[in-house]
């Protein structure tokens, strides 16, 4: 199972901007569907980007043209740059590995980003 750590969350105000960084093991990372998810406080957890099997990427409404999804296969890494943040951005991020059959994916812990003056 590919394992993923995330990091560059923290407490930014409205307005501001962050960029998360997903690290992760294993020697097929190239093969996984790569994405940003977030949970917020009391709300189920919704797809923020990501890529899908084609390559192609997508991005939920209500984060297109504030966020970016990138990665790059031979350092294992997967970052989500953040600008214009808004309070309601508030929520744990997870970067998420699709499993592809027979490589299991998986998900990181999480990293907590506060959007607050």
């Amino acid at each position: 199972q590919v394992q993923l750590v995330e990091s560059g969350g923290g407490l930014v105000q409205p307005g501001g901007s962050l960029n998360l960084s997903c690290s992760a093991s294993g020697e097929i990372f190239s093969i996984y569907p790569m994405s940003w998810h977030r949970q917020a406080s009391g709300k189920e957890r919704e797809l923020v980007a990501g890529f899908e099997k084609s390559g192609s990427i997508h991005y939920a409404d209500f984060v297109k043209g504030r966020f970016t999804i990138s990665r790059d296969n031979a350092k294992k890494m997967v970052w989500l740059r953040m600008n214009s943040l808004k309070p309601e951005d508030t929520a744990v991020y997870y970067c998420h590995a699709e499993t592809v059959a027979p490589f299991p994916g998986g998900w990181g812990q999480g990293t907590q980003v506060t959007v607050s003056s």
